[in-house]
């Protein structure tokens, strides 16, 4: 059992949070479980890693996984979730694409005794009874965790910093978040300043696009800082600086978030200076939910996924190989 299931269970345990599941059947019988998964799409690196520790970790806690990719369409999750309901499924897991418009669905859901789990990102609803649990990232410390690494770059000096942000997709909770939280971060230091900030979709493609049009509206040498909101799609600005002559994490800071191999390849070399850690290795720990769940057990109500930074102050020999 990994740390982030013995972390959960020790969650379960120590804190008064709330319960779900009635118990669906006793796991003893010889029919695996079967759950419905509604991934939203496969629009990076961290989420084609992410379906694979999904896949990977079903086969190898023996669950049946009725696993759909939505392709980045909020209205493929609906009907994919809808089919899991007629399937009767034991449990139905999903990645929503953005938070909001899920409540009719889930509430069918919960009209058919179905438990849901919420994986990597959240949904906006007045009615947490519509799922059972769920297991996210902490977007908005990722967010504070870029800003605080800002404010110790840049501690000693009084000018002005003028940032990009890249972010993620509109809606979702890990732009939400990681916007959010890095303005936090900043907010009592106004000599930062978000000079450009437009949502790139989680796209290398968008990342370079929106990258070149940001450098037709402003002098290179007025932006401090490059704030991306993934990996991809700093590959995708980097690739432009580097074209038009800039040399990034020099003349201009890079901060990014995931964590792949190649960015922190980037990282060690000096083309990246912040690497913030966006864990998708949450398989294991979402087959031992979906058990737990079937099986009638409590389980936390949230569950955060524990991750780190990574910047160009740390013991580089200390960073393990990504995997991904």
């Amino acid at each position: 059992m990994d740390k982030l299931i013995l972390r959960a269970l020790f969650m379960a345990c120590a804190l008064a949070l709330c319960g779900c599941g009635a118990g669906r059947r006793d796991l003893s019988e010889t029919s695996p479980i079967v759950l419905g998964y509604s991934q939203l799409g496969d629009e990076s690196t961290w989420r084609t890693r992410n379906s694979r520790s999904i896949i990977d970790a079903a086969k190898a806690a023996g669950i049946k996984i009725m696993f759909e990719n939505a392709m980045q369409d909020p209205e493929n999750q609906i009907k994919a979730i809808r089919s899991f309901i007629a399937y009767k499924v034991d449990v139905i897991a999903f990645s929503p694409l953005v938070e909001t418009g899920w409540d009719t669905v889930l509430g069918e859901a919960k009209e058919a005794g179905i438990p849901v789990i919420i994986v990597d990102r959240m949904i906006a609803t007045e009615d947490e009874s519509l799922y059972a649990c769920a297991l996210c990232s902490d977007f908005d410390l990722e967010g504070r965790r870029a800003g605080e690494f800002l404010k110790k770059k840049f501690k000693g000096s009084e000018r002005p910093v003028n940032i990009v942000e890249l972010g993620g997709t509109a809606y979702s909770t890990p732009a939400i978040g990681r916007s959010e939280g890095f303005r936090k971060a900043l907010a009592s230091a106004p000599r930062f300043q978000v000079i450009f900030s437009e949502d790139g979709d989680f796209m290398l493609s968008k990342g370079r696009e929106i990258m070149q049009r940001v450098l037709k509206l402003y002098d290179p040498r007025d932006i401090d800082v490059l704030y991306s909101h993934n990996d991809d799609m700093t590959f995708g600005a980097i690739q432009v600086m580097e074209e038009a002559g800039i040399a990034p994490g020099k003349d201009i800071a890079v901060i990014s978030v995931d964590a792949t191999q190649r960015i922190v390849d980037y990282l060690k070399a000096g083309s990246v200076n912040c690497v913030i850690e966006c864990n998708p290795d949450s398989g294991s720990l979402v087959m031992e939910l979906a058990k737990r769940i079937v099986a009638g057990e409590t389980t936390p109500k949230h569950i955060f996924i524990d991750e780190a930074v990574f910047d160009e102050y740390s013991d580089f020999d200390t960073i393990a190989d990504r995997g991904y």
